[in-house]
């Protein structure tokens, strides 16, 4: 199983967005040292908390800072793009990369972006499944000839082909509806679910999924579970109570951000114990499940996602702004330095090999004493035969 980090970003208004967007990169480089695997980026153009407008730009910065992590677009929403023009930015950075990028589809997620391009928000999934058809064969370095009533693309191709023969990972972002994961298995490309801590979401996971294997097969394509994410949030903290602490920091600002978006008022805005507590409380229709506790609720959390799901490949920790940079900074480390080692079973041969000690101690101990005493007399009895001459 593989980590990473998904950047929509989450950023209050009241922040400084020079410094918001730095801590992003620098959260990448941290990510890279603590052994994520990968970090995602997003794109939104409104409403004044996701502010990456070009996950491209991130990438490109985070390239020149990282090393070995994976970088991709969280999502690049391919209703606003020329696939063409969109195809080739993926494949240069492809390359300025050294193959380490990945692309995220989506149809746009914001409906105040749509509008401020006369994008109607009903066409939206039907122009993903046009760009798809596009960018598909163009980022493999194939020539495109297609017609829409949104783009024109005359023997079209992309100058570079892709950094390694590999290619490049595309994965299509699921939300509630079936839309990206029946094209994720029309073409053979990978799922990213994006709200994973989303109670109304997390209990379509398994159904969905379900809807990705029937079109797969139904197109000669091959479903694979490790190539399908999820996005959950979480702040972890020594204790509980700390992580509750820190997480009241800023959680009503969260709050009020998704309450704009959604146009309905949420009663637990009265307090930030409130939001918590519904924050991580089962069983509501309307706000979702996340973890605001210890690594031991982290790693029972995703032990208990994937059986629910049948098993997926990637967990992605939704990048919120809920706590400080310094406590934020903190709740990745301690879930690299417990959750991840217990969910990959990195110590499995250190815990076999400390077993066997402690099992075989009588065993051990007494050779030892044994050599010790042998030692011991070899040493004494030339120094007794020394002492009687």
């Amino acid at each position: 199983m593989r980590f990473g980090m998904f950047i929509a970003p989450f950023h209050s208004p009241e922040g400084n967005p020079t410094l918001q967007l730095r801590r992003d990169l620098e959260l990448a480089v941290r990510a890279d040292d603590l052994g994520f695997d990968e970090v995602w980026f997003g794109e939104h153009h409104s409403a004044g908390f996701e502010t990456i407008g070009s996950p491209e730009l991130m990438i490109a910065a985070a390239g020149e800072r990282t090393k070995r992590i994976m970088l991709g677009t969280g999502v690049n929403s391919v209703s606003y793009h020329n696939p063409l023009i969109l195809a080739d930015r993926i494949v240069q950075l492809d390359h300025m990369t050294a193959g380490r990028v990945m692309m995220g589809i989506g149809p746009g997620q914001l409906p105040s972006d749509a509008f401020m391009l006369g994008i109607d928000p009903t066409r939206q999934r039907d122009m993903m499944a046009q760009a798809i058809e596009a960018l598909v064969p163009l980022v493999r370095g194939e020539t495109v000839t297609m017609k829409t009533d949104w783009f024109d693309l005359n023997e079209a191709r992309v100058q570079l082909t892709p950094f390694s023969q590999r290619g490049i990972e595309l994965a299509i972002a699921s939300v509630f509806s079936p839309a990206g994961v029946t094209l994720a298995g029309q073409h053979g490309l990978s799922v990213l679910s994006v709200a994973a801590s989303d109670l109304r979401a997390r209990g379509q996971l398994a159904d969905n999924w379900a809807v990705h294997e029937r079109a797969a097969a139904g197109h000669g394509q091959t479903p694979r579970r490790d190539r399908w994410r999820v996005v959950g949030m979480m702040h972890l903290a020594e204790t509980r109570e700390q992580a509750r602490r820190e997480v009241e920091w800023g959680v009503l600002r969260s709050t009020a951000y998704f309450e704009g978006l959604t146009g309905r008022k949420m009663p637990w805005r009265s307090s930030p114990e409130d939001a918590i507590d519904q924050w991580t409380t089962e069983g509501l229709p309307s706000w979702g499940v996340g973890v605001i506790g210890t690594p031991d609720d982290a790693i029972a959390a995703i032990e208990r996602l994937q059986e629910q799901t049948g098993g997926f490949g990637t967990y992605l920790l939704n990048v919120h702004d809920c706590a400080s940079w310094a406590a934020t900074q903190r709740s990745y480390e301690l879930f690299a330095e417990y959750v991840i080692p217990h969910i990959t079973r990195a110590n499995r041969n250190r815990e076999g090999s400390r077993d066997w000690a402690h099992q075989n101690s009588e065993r051990f101990i007494g050779r030892m004493t044994q050599a010790i005493t042998e030692a011991t007399q070899k040493y004494t009895a030339p120094r007794a035969l020394q002492d009687i001459g």
